[in-house]
């Protein structure tokens, strides 16, 4: 028995498609745990504008990585695919099956394959980055990495300023694209098998369920929530969508109902990246969102027997 070998289920698929209904539904099935990977369900500031599962299921099933740090700290993820790492060796310990669920496809791909190898870049460049945000806004960054590496800008979330400084210190920095970079790293080797399931769903559908999630979440607090932040609104962490355009309304840079509608429109945005994002994986096997539980859990045992 301790030879079994050990296999990791990676459900993914865009925003509000009920990937976390599913994760704790097969969880329950197959008496394992959940590792979240979705990059925004960290911090522990954030809850109803990440869609953090509900009290009943982070208490039906053990999940890790939510609500692990504060706003306020710096975590990438590098420090996710050790953290990760590191806890699916002591899981696998009592465990054959544990379930990684989410959408952010970079943190998934550093535990599944591992990262991309980058240079050391002097901080200098970060700092001056991070400044001319502060003062410029993130309209400055898009037109520097436009400028600097076409190929990356095309596929890269341009309004996730994190991620264009990063580009941009590796850009200058080394003088060359940091897309040049991307996909050169060596194989790296796991301990474990992944099984990597996706759900999917007509497109008009899943933006009619973005839209009716987003006004559940305002039904739920979530202006309440992004005005406690509002003191630490310039924070990394906090650019992200359903956060940035209520800073905007309370900043009165727009009334509230455009706000919520920013907020739909940049969500479906999202999930339209994330979908571009997966497709590109062959090994994924994609099922409708409808599909009953059993063939998912059917499919799962037909691979891992």
């Amino acid at each position: 028995m301790a030879n079994k070998k050990k296999h990791l289920i990676v459900l993914v698929g865009p925003t509000a498609i009920g990937k976390t209904a599913l994760s704790v539904a097969l969880a329950k099935h197959f008496k394992s745990e959940i590792i979240s990977a979705d990059s925004r369900q960290f911090y522990k500031e954030m809850s109803i504008g990440t869609a953090i599962p509900s009290q009943e299921e982070l208490l039906e099933i053990p999940h890790h990585f939510i609500h692990h740090i504060s706003v306020e700290q710096e975590y990438n993820v590098g420090a996710f695919e050790r953290d990760a790492l590191q806890l699916l060796e002591e899981k696998f310990q009592t465990n054959d099956l544990l379930f990684m669920v989410g959408g952010s496809g970079l943190y998934i791909q550093a535990v599944v394959e591992g990262l991309d190898t980058f240079p050391k870049i002097d901080p200098k460049i970060r700092k001056k980055l991070s400044n001319t945000f502060q003062e410029n806004g993130i309209t400055f960054l898009q037109k520097e990495l436009l400028k600097l590496d076409f190929a990356y800008y095309q596929k890269v979330d341009i309004q996730n300023a994190q991620r264009l400084i990063r580009a941009l210190e590796i850009c200058i920095g080394t003088g060359k694209p940091y897309s040049s970079f991307l996909n050169k790293n060596n194989p790296t080797i796991r301990n474990f098998e992944c099984i990597k399931i996706g759900l999917t769903a007509d497109r008009n559908l899943l933006y009619n369920r973005i839209n009716q999630r987003v006004d559940a979440m305002m039904n739920a607090g979530l202006l309440n929530e992004v005005e406690q932040l509002l003191p630490k609104k310039d924070l990394n962490a906090l650019q992200t969508v359903g956060y940035r355009e209520l800073f905007s309304y309370f900043n009165a840079e727009i009334p509230l109902d455009i706000a919520i509608e920013e907020i739909k429109k940049n969500t479906r945005r999202y999930a339209k990246r994330q979908l571009t994002w997966f497709r590109k994986e062959e090994e994924i096997k994609w099922f409708n969102f409808q599909t009953p539980y059993e063939e998912i859990i059917t499919h799962i045992k037909s691979r891992t027997i």
